[in-house]
Protein backbone atom coordinates (compact mmCIF):
# COMPACT_ATOMS: atom_id res chain seq x y z
CA UNK A 1 0.00 0.00 0.00
CA UNK A 2 1.40 3.50 -0.82
CA UNK A 3 1.08 6.36 1.76
CA UNK A 4 1.42 9.72 0.87
CA UNK A 5 4.28 11.52 3.07
CA UNK A 6 7.14 14.14 3.01
CA UNK A 7 10.40 12.79 3.25
CA UNK A 8 13.57 14.77 4.27
CA UNK A 9 17.10 13.46 2.15
CA UNK A 10 19.71 13.06 4.02
CA UNK A 11 21.89 13.44 0.58
CA UNK A 12 23.13 16.98 -0.54
CA UNK A 13 24.33 17.61 -4.10
CA UNK A 14 25.95 20.97 -4.35
CA UNK A 15 24.28 21.94 -7.80
CA UNK A 16 20.64 20.99 -6.25
CA UNK A 17 21.05 23.84 -3.67
CA UNK A 18 22.43 25.92 -6.63
CA UNK A 19 19.89 25.77 -8.85
CA UNK A 20 17.31 25.50 -6.27
CA UNK A 21 18.67 28.65 -4.39
CA UNK A 22 18.67 30.58 -7.59
CA UNK A 23 15.42 29.27 -9.04
CA UNK A 24 13.95 30.44 -5.81
CA UNK A 25 15.19 33.85 -6.47
CA UNK A 26 14.22 33.98 -9.67
CA UNK A 27 10.57 33.21 -8.70
CA UNK A 28 10.56 35.74 -5.45
CA UNK A 29 13.48 38.56 -5.65
CA UNK A 30 12.29 40.65 -8.35
CA UNK A 31 8.75 40.24 -9.06
CA UNK A 32 5.47 40.93 -7.21
CA UNK A 33 6.08 38.90 -4.45
CA UNK A 34 8.18 41.56 -2.82
CA UNK A 35 5.48 43.94 -3.45
CA UNK A 36 3.12 41.63 -1.36
CA UNK A 37 5.72 41.60 1.30
CA UNK A 38 5.91 44.91 1.74
CA UNK A 39 2.31 46.12 1.45
CA UNK A 40 1.41 43.27 3.90
CA UNK A 41 4.53 43.95 6.59
CA UNK A 42 5.34 40.24 6.15
CA UNK A 43 8.05 39.50 8.77
CA UNK A 44 11.50 38.83 7.02
CA UNK A 45 11.16 35.55 9.17
CA UNK A 46 7.86 34.43 7.48
CA UNK A 47 9.52 35.66 3.98
CA UNK A 48 12.56 33.24 4.74
CA UNK A 49 9.92 30.75 5.53
CA UNK A 50 8.31 31.33 2.22
CA UNK A 51 11.35 30.66 0.33
CA UNK A 52 13.32 27.88 2.29
CA UNK A 53 9.84 26.00 1.79
CA UNK A 54 9.93 26.84 -2.48
CA UNK A 55 13.96 25.92 -2.42
CA UNK A 56 12.84 22.50 -0.52
CA UNK A 57 10.33 21.52 -2.70
CA UNK A 58 12.09 22.48 -6.25
CA UNK A 59 15.20 20.42 -4.71
CA UNK A 60 13.06 17.63 -4.29
CA UNK A 61 11.54 17.58 -7.94
CA UNK A 62 15.42 18.03 -9.16
CA UNK A 63 16.52 15.28 -6.98
CA UNK A 64 13.72 13.28 -8.36
CA UNK A 65 14.48 14.15 -11.89
CA UNK A 66 18.40 13.14 -11.42
CA UNK A 67 17.21 9.76 -10.12
CA UNK A 68 15.30 9.40 -12.89
CA UNK A 69 12.04 8.98 -10.84
CA UNK A 70 9.61 9.81 -13.06
CA UNK A 71 6.67 7.56 -10.99
CA UNK A 72 7.19 10.15 -8.59
CA UNK A 73 7.34 12.75 -10.25
CA UNK A 74 4.18 11.97 -11.95
CA UNK A 75 2.48 11.24 -8.48
CA UNK A 76 2.98 14.86 -7.52
CA UNK A 77 1.85 16.06 -11.06
CA UNK A 78 -1.55 14.51 -10.30
CA UNK A 79 -1.75 15.38 -6.68
CA UNK A 80 -1.44 18.66 -7.71
CA UNK A 81 -2.94 19.49 -11.01
CA UNK A 82 -5.68 21.07 -9.65
CA UNK A 83 -7.76 23.92 -11.18
CA UNK A 84 -8.32 26.82 -8.71
CA UNK A 85 -8.49 30.46 -9.22
CA UNK A 86 -5.39 31.53 -8.07
CA UNK A 87 -4.06 30.61 -11.41
CA UNK A 88 -5.11 31.64 -14.82
CA UNK A 89 -3.61 30.94 -18.50
CA UNK A 90 -0.05 30.16 -17.68
CA UNK A 91 2.40 31.89 -19.71
CA UNK A 92 6.09 30.10 -20.06
CA UNK A 93 8.31 33.44 -18.98
CA UNK A 94 12.24 32.71 -19.48
CA UNK A 95 14.86 35.42 -18.52
CA UNK A 96 18.38 35.24 -19.90
CA UNK A 97 21.06 36.07 -22.41
CA UNK A 98 20.09 36.13 -25.90
CA UNK A 99 22.13 36.22 -29.11
CA UNK A 100 21.42 39.13 -31.36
Amino acid sequence: MKIWTKVHLIDRDSKVEKISRSLTNYLYSYGPTQSIKDKYNISEEDYKKINQYTANRISGILMLYLAKDFQRINDIVNKYNVKNDALDNIIPEIEGYINK
